[in-house]
Formats: C-alpha cells, sequence, structure tokens
C-alpha cells in the first residue's frame, strides 16, 4: 500500500512539475517585454481603432508581382456560383465536364442541376449514416467513432468521389431540368433539421439495438427515418425527375429538344475514361509517406461506393502531371485552402500577400507539415484547374483556377496563384493517370493504408 501511495505521489509530482502555473517572476518578464515606444504606440493605436487586421497587413511589395497572363490553358467558358453553400466539390466535378458537353450540343453555355444530385447526395449520405449507427450500436455512445458519426450526421461537402458514386447511380440533368431553389443555395436551414431528424433517428436505433430489436426490425426503423428525410429534402428542393424534356438553342440558332431518363442523360456525356480506373486522386500530404496509397474509412456518400482514396506524392511529382495535363486542354478537379494569402480584390494568392508578423510583432511561422498537424491548413476549397504559366525553362511561375463563386469573384471568376502557394496550400488533385510518369503509376499498385473516421486531414 505504502508503495503504491509512494507512486502515485511521484506520478502526481511528475505531473505537476510540468503544469505549473505563471509564477511572479514570469509574468514580470512578459509584462517587461511589451516596450512602449514610438513603434509600438502607434500599432496600438491602429489596432484598437480599427478591427480589419487583414487590410492592414497587405503586403504593397508583391501587389505587382503577378498578372493573370497564362502560356497554357484548358479551354473552358463560363463560371457557376455555388452560392451559399458547401457544394464546390460538386461544382468543380461538373465543371471539367462542362467544355466538352457544350461541344456535343454546340451550345455556348451549359450547366447541369447542382440541386439534383444535391437531393441524391443528401438522402444516401443520410442512409449511410444510419447504417454506420447501426454497425456502431452495440458500442458505447462516447466511442471515437460513434461521436464523429454523431457529431455531423450529414452535411453538404465533399470531394470528387462522391460526385463519382451519386452520379454514376442516379444520373445528371441539365440546370432547367431541376433549378436551384433556396434551399440549395443556401443549404444551412434546411441542413440543420436534416441532421436534427437524423440524430433523433439514431439515438432511437441505439435504443432499439439496446434492447434486443433484430436486424430486420432496425431495418424497417431506417426506412421510416429515411421517409422523413425524403420529405424534408422534398419540400425544401423538390422531387428529382425519373424522366425529362430539355430544349435547348444551340449556336446555330436551332432548337434542339432532348428526352432522356437522367441516368440515360450522364451516360451519354461523360468521356470513356471517367471511371475510378483512370481518373486518380494524388495528394500532397507531408505528414505521411509519399508514394503510399491511402484510405478515408467511410468516406463515401453512397453504401455501394467507393471510398475517398488518394495516392501521396511531393509536390514536384504533381506539377508534372498537371502540367501534361494542362497541356493536353484537360481540366483538372483540385482542392486546397482557399482562405490562406487570398487577395479576394485581386483575386490573387501569393504566399507574401499578408505581413501580420510585421504589424503584430510576433512569430507566425510554420511550414505546411505543422499547418496540418495543428489544424492550421486543411483544404477547404474545390476548384477547377486549368491554367499554368512558365519561364524560359518551362518550370511553372504561376497557374490558375476556374472558380464557382459566380463572374463577379476574383478575376472574373478565376484566381491566380503563384507556384510557391500551390506547394503550400494546394492539397489534391483529380487527374487522369496517363499523365502521370512510371514511378507514381507502380505506385497504385500497394494496398491502400486505411486512416479512420476521425482522421486530422479529413
Amino acid at each position: 500500500m505504502k508503495k503504491t501511495l509512494l507512486t502515485l505521489t511521484s506520478v502526481f509530482l511528475c505531473i505537476g512539475g510540468f503544469a505549473q502555473k505563471i509564477t511572479n517572476t514570469e509574468l514580470s518578464e512578459i509584462q517587461s517585454s511589451f516596450v512602449r515606444n514610438d513603434q509600438t504606440v502607434a500599432t496600438q493605436n491602429l489596432l484598437t481603432n480599427d478591427s480589419n487586421i487583414k487590410s492592414m497587413t497587405l503586403n504593397h511589395s508583391v501587389q505587382t508581382d503577378v498578372d493573370h497572363l497564362f502560356k497554357y490553358r484548358v479551354d473552358v467558358s463560363g463560371i457557376t456560383d455555388q452560392k451559399s453553400s458547401g457544394r464546390c466539390w460538386m461544382f468543380t466535378s461538373m465543371n471539367v465536364l462542362r467544355p466538352s458537353i457544350m461541344k456535343k450540343y454546340n451550345v455556348a453555355e451549359f450547366d447541369f442541376s447542382h440541386n439534383y444530385l444535391y437531393f441524391w447526395d443528401m438522402f444516401e449520405k443520410s442512409n449511410l449514416f444510419l447504417e454506420n449507427i447501426i454497425a456502431t450500436s452495440e458500442r458505447v455512445m462516447d466511442d471515437r467513432e460513434v461521436t464523429s458519426y454523431f457529431s455531423s450526421p450529414v452535411g453538404d461537402g465533399g470531394v470528387w468521389n462522391l460526385f463519382h458514386n451519386i452520379a454514376g447511380k442516379y444520373g445528371a440533368v441539365p440546370k432547367d431540368v431541376m433549378k436551384e431553389t433556396a434551399h440549395s443555395e443556401n443549404t444551412s436551414q434546411m441542413g440543420r433539421y436534416l441532421n436534427e431528424r437524423l440524430r433523433v433517428g439514431g439515438y432511437e436505433l441505439r435504443e432499439m439495438a439496446s434492447k434486443g430489436a433484430s436486424e430486420k426490425d432496425l431495418r424497417a426503423e431506417k426506412v421510416v427515418i429515411l421517409k422523413d428525410v425524403y420529405r424534408l429534402l422534398a419540400l425544401c428542393l423538390g422531387e428529382p425527375p425519373v424522366e425529362f424534356t430539355w430544349r435547348y438553342e444551340d449556336k446555330d440558332g436551332q432548337i434542339q429538344t432532348v428526352e432522356s431518363t437522367p441516368k440515360d442523360f450522364y451516360a451519354g456525356i461523360i468521356p470513356a475514361n471517367y471511371d475510378k480506373e483512370n481518373l486518380i486522386m494524388i495528394m500532397n500530404d507531408p505528414t505521411r509517406e509519399y508514394y503510399k496509397v491511402y484510405e478515408i474509412a467511410n468516406y463515401r456518400n453512397t453504401i455501394e461506393g467507393f471510398n475517398w482514396t488518394y495516392l501521396n506524392l511531393p509536390n514536384d511529382a504533381i506539377k508534372e502531371a498537371a502540367i501534361k495535363s494542362i497541356k493536353n486542354n484537360d481540366a483538372m478537379y483540385v482542392s486546397c485552402d482557399v482562405g490562406k494569402q487570398f487577395n479576394g480584390e485581386t483575386g490573387i494568392l501569393h504566399t507574401e500577400m499578408y505581413d501580420p508578423e510585421s504589424l503584430l510583432g510576433i512569430n507566425l511561422t510554420m511550414d505546411k507539415k505543422a499547418r496540418i498537424l495543428t489544424r492550421q491548413s486543411g483544404s477547404a476549397h474545390a476548384m477547377t484547374l486549368i491554367s499554368v504559366d512558365t519561364d524560359k525553362n518551362e518550370n511553372p511561375t504561376k497557374w490558375e483556377f476556374e472558380n464557382s463563386w459566380g463572374p463577379s469573384a476574383g478575376n472574373n471568376g478565376c484566381l491566380t496563384f503563384t507556384d510557391k502557394w500551390l506547394e503550400e496550400y494546394l492539397f489534391r488533385i483529380v487527374i487522369d493517370k496517363k499523365y502521370l510518369n512510371e514511378k507514381t503509376v507502380k505506385a497504385l499498385d500497394s494496398k491502400p493504408i486505411m486512416l479512420p473516421v476521425w482522421d486530422y486531414m479529413f
């Protein structure tokens, strides 16, 4: 007993040795470090009267470093607008396909119904959530995986594999066939009540399971919940069509009519190579080993669909492949941390666009690995990679995104970013594997390393 008490006391003292209060000496040292010289007083006066630190730290010296001219650019036309929604992954996936569709139908403009696929994406995500709750019903409520599911049952965010899954199952339709609604353009309110219903249903399923309900009874209750899900979606978004007639005017001024089903329409517009065997997600994540394949558990929207899977590569290999794709007129789905060092007025992303360290006199320096591990940076937005500019040796100097924030955002709807910014804040690209070098293609054969649903990167 004495030995046990001694051990516990030692542990307590050891912990106490690391968790100390701020001493008076330390506090005095910290306070005296704030020297009230002319520069400090001027900065304090500025900051106490203006809360917009970002505007005060705009780096004047780099404002003329970047133009919006590019040596190589994919043939694209038109800018879309996701409005107040997290559907950038859906818009970007569709934006990659739009140029070939405009050519196929000989039209100057074309857009998909994002509302149509948004309906089915949220419906399928609801089913996946309920299935995950049934599968983990024997675990305690504060199990890490269970907590992850209940903390965010469904959301409108995602990545390219979700588009592949949902469009492959339900097809797609032109924008005029199922137009946007107030709730597809501003998803927060509907999403709130959908998640509330799913949490109610998920909890009821766990309660039923704890009382010995059979699998048949659990799935019968799941259908009851999904009926409410469908009702909510149909009330807010409208019901998706089973068949449709689309009339449009082509470039020659001729009125054309297409009668189809969503699945047949989609099958007729996707390229032959549009599948997960040819389109590969590559990613730059310096926290993990390169030339390895990783898969995120349960990161999909349909039960039968495939999870988010990617090949981790160094930036040089990613840029080499992306340049080949652009030169061959193939746009790419990409995602990045768009909020970092971004000047919304000019549409330029530059690693030195803002200099808060000089204004505030504090250290904010971290490399990409540290930013990821500390949650300071992560992929937040998907866009279409369409352009690259190179120097006389064909080394990339800057790149261009086609965005989905409308034509008035950035530079006529597009964003220009430096090559250095790409290295720091671009994370993943979906690209045809024919543009990858031999070493990269060989790495695709490795067995995916499974990452948990709560992984820090996702």
